[in-house]
């Protein structure tokens, strides 16, 4: 049998930016139903949508929108352009409004599409016929940017042409899309919402002052003294922004205005948004769509076409896409802010039953192009075409450059990596040592290597000074995680001989945590496209094992992760989800087991304890859930009381740990312990800017330095490395992967906060 080849061969993946339903905006309605018609067009395309959010928690979106962003957010626009390069997307379709966007007159879209490398298909949902300065530079580097520009109205193709100077061969002519309704006799319908035996007249669409109702109510007294039997549906909530800024204040004024007229027992108010198959059913009802507009400047409107769509007789004012869509019969247009003449078109169509009918007809006929199976094709064949066009003439991508302030040390020990490197072999970092020699009998471990990552992704993020070779040891401890991780079973192993022998198939939850820890903060700091890539693939692989855990320590490692991978794609819907399960499933744990003597999750305090609250922090601090911030504060605030003796800081020995009602481990203190902490205090005082916090982070930095028991330092200068432990008879001389790995990530940690303080700058809340 021979294989079709279909007309968008080539085209596996498209991406449409919008914003997306259930947020209550006729763009996001029109993304949504573009969305959808393409995949059922193309159902072998993976179509999925990034949405805009005017507000943080964002919306409770389908599995459709697979990325959101905060519309005046500037670095979520650069993560969704790195996040859609990543993902090899083909064809990206923008729908565009200078309110969707941030920046001045939505200028921060132009961030985002000039890091793209894939093809960009712009719809214009508004183009401007006397556009002040900024706008016009937007809407002329926006067609620069774009390969294809789509227009719904042939104005607006002459409007790009004569006032911006677009290429005519950049334009492309594509109806509004509609749903494909039947062509039905209003009748059918009307017992159904109480209108049986009326005439109805229908506004629908999110209601706002520009819309021109009280035009059409000013009309009606004149239309009900000829037709008593009228009700006029007034259907829409109102627009939410309105709702936002100026309450219900236009409604009311419209029903107050009805009271005035005595017009109520003509006058239907829905206040909600409907779902596609309602709204059809309420156009279905219809004798007459009215669409009384105030002002000119529209150069599309879904509502019409939807009204067109269902084979509607049409009163319109004369708004651009108004004039142009009811030409030739298809429609009546009246003046703006003119109750007569609406009055007298409205009693004429009602009068002239056959007149009616010839322009419903006349209007459903035009708009079957415009069904959005029709639609969905010539998006698809646009799509060929400029991907094919992009093959033939490759473009250079756009670069906007942004002026990072530099970050300086103050006074702290420099960083050496010197030890770090003569632990580092062409396999990836030893984890033990013979005093300052690697141990190669213990060959490597995946915990050790997450961390090492970790080390290498933050210095390229936050040190100024060149030839570290920090690129390059990313691309060691990468390739080791890539080999650590078991595609069958989904996990990472953690032990491997220096003969790189596997000694298990699974390691354990702790090490699977370290590994996506340190994974979403390459995903964060890492520049390297290549390196980035292979971060956000392999993070992306291992995320979901998390889902099942239930180690406290793996659970807030991941979280941690997943926080840092969230910096730089804050809109990926998967990840967030699983954030929001894994913070609450750890709060939990926290909520049933803390008392007030010991605010803690477990019955015992032993290892890595600072990175619990650290966790709890920062997912209380995402979803701005007080409760949880302060679950995280009171078990930090008690974890530094119970460790700090005489002013400095004491961790919990891990030779007995500290078990509830018994006495603490003095000894062996271990880096990892410091280190945990510093990074938690360092998150509470970006949160609450308590300056108790900053210095509860220098306390327990201190305590490498010998501010410690035994007034003995850990780190040792001379390697740049740190020994295994403080004991009770002296430090452990040797200088494993695990402690100076802990030394290192603290000293980067305290750098980058002394350098923010240094530079007055606001801390970032997520990102470190």
């Amino acid at each position: 049998m021979t294989s079709v080849v279909k007309y968008y061969e080539g085209i596996n993946s498209v991406a449409v930016i919008g914003n997306y339903l259930p947020r209550q905006c006729g763009i996001a309605t029109f993304t949504t139903d573009l969305v959808e018609s393409l995949s059922a067009e193309a159902p072998d395309i993976k179509c999925w949508a990034a949405a805009m959010n005017d507000k943080p928690e964002g919306y409770p979106y389908p599995d459709k929108v697979r990325f959101e962003m905060n519309q005046n957010k500037l670095s979520d626009y650069s993560a969704v352009s790195q996040f859609l390069n990543i993902s090899q997307t083909d064809i990206v379709c923008v729908q565009h409004e200078y309110g969707l966007f941030g920046g001045p007159a939505g200028s921060h879209l132009l961030k985002l599409l000039g890091d793209l490398r894939m093809p960009v298909v712009t719809t214009l949902h508004t183009v401007l016929k006397d556009p002040s300065p900024e706008y016009r530079a937007v809407m002329c580097k926006l067609s620069d940017l774009s390969d294809k520009l789509v227009v719904m109205s042939h104005k607006a193709s002459d409007f790009l042409k004569d006032i911006y100077a677009v290429p005519e061969d950049k334009i492309v002519f594509i109806h509004h899309g509609i749903p494909d309704t039947p062509f039905i006799d209003p009748s059918f319908y009307k017992d159904k919402f109480g209108v049986e035996g009326k005439k109805v007249l229908l506004t629908f669409g999110l209601l706002s002052p520009n819309k021109g109702i009280e035009d059409v109510l000013r009309a009606l007294p004149a239309v009900i003294k000829k037709h008593p039997d009228l009700a006029y549906i007034v259907l829409g909530a109102t627009h939410p922004h309105i709702l936002k800024l100026h309450g219900d204040a236009y409604r009311i004024m419209l029903q107050q205005l009805v009271r005035k007229l005595d017009i109520g027992a003509h006058v239907i108010f829905q206040n909600r948004f409907v779902e596609l198959k309602e709204l059809c059913e309420f156009l279905s009802i219809a004798d007459i769509y009215v669409t009384p507009y105030l002002e000119e400047a529209q150069i599309t409107s879904g509502t019409l076409a939807y009204a067109m769509g269902s084979g509607k007789a049409v009163i319109s004012t004369p708004y651009w896409y108004a004039t142009e869509m009811l030409a030739e019969g298809r429609g009546r247009i009246v003046p703006f802010h003119n109750p007569d003449a609406m009055a007298e078109q409205i009693i004429g169509l009602l009068d002239n039953d056959r007149e009616r009918h010839a322009m419903r007809k006349k209007a459903y006929t035009f708009s079957r192009e415009a069904t959005w199976k029709e639609v969905a094709r010539k998006y698809l064949q646009v799509f060929t075409e400029v991907r094919q066009n992009r093959t033939r003439n490759p473009r250079p991508r756009h670069c906007y450059v942004e002026n990072i302030k530099a970050i300086t040390n103050f006074e702290l020990p420099e960083i050496k990596l010197d030890h770090l490197k003569a632990f580092t072999d062409d396999t990836g970092m030893l984890q033990h040592a013979n005093y300052t020699i690697p141990d190669r009998i213990h060959g490597y471990c995946t915990d050790d290597n997450a961390r090492a990552l970790l080390v290498a992704a933050m210095g390229q993020k936050f040190l100024t000074t060149n030839g570290w070779g920090l690129d390059s040891l990313s691309g060691h401890y990468l390739g080791f995680l890539l080999y650590a991780f078991n595609e069958k079973k989904r996990r990472f192993r953690n032990f491997m001989t220096y003969s790189r022998q596997w000694t298990e198939e699974i390691g354990s939850e702790d090490a699977h945590g370290r590994a996506l820890w340190s994974l979403g903060k390459a995903v964060a700091y890492l520049q390297n496209p290549g390196h980035l890539a292979m971060s956000t693939t392999l993070f992306s692989k291992a995320l979901g094992a998390a889902e099942d855990f239930h180690s406290p320590r793996a659970i807030a490692f991941s979280l941690v992760g997943i926080h840092a991978y969230l910096v730089k794609f804050s809109g990926d819907s998967d990840v967030r989800r699983i954030r929001d399960i894994l913070s609450e499933r750890l709060f939990d744990q926290f909520k049933n087991h803390a008392t007030d003597n010991w605010p803690w999750l477990e019955t015992t305090l032993n290892y890595a304890n600072g990175k619990l609250p650290n966790a709890l922090l920062l997912s209380g601090h995402w979803a701005q859930r007080s409760d949880m911030i302060d679950m995280g504060l009171n078990a930090l605030k008690w974890l530094v009381t119970i460790q700090t003796q005489e002013g400095h800081f004491v961790p919990i020995g891990s030779n007995g740990w500290y078990e509830k009602g018994g006495p603490k481990a003095r000894f062996d203190q271990q880096p990892i312990e410091a280190n945990a902490m510093i990074e938690a205090c360092v998150e509470a005082y970006k949160i609450t800017r308590d300056k108790s916090w900053f210095d509860n982070a220098v306390m327990c930095f201190n305590w490498f330095l010998g501010h410690n028991d035994l007034n003995m330092p850990l780190y040792d200068p001379k390697t740049g490395g740190c020994r295994d432990g403080l004991m009770a008879d002296g430090i452990n001389q040797n200088e494993g992967a695990e402690s100076s790995l802990a030394w290192l990530l603290s000293l980067m940690t305290l750098q980058h906060l002394y350098a923010d303080e240094i530079l007055n700058q606001p801390l970032s809340l997520r990102t470190d």
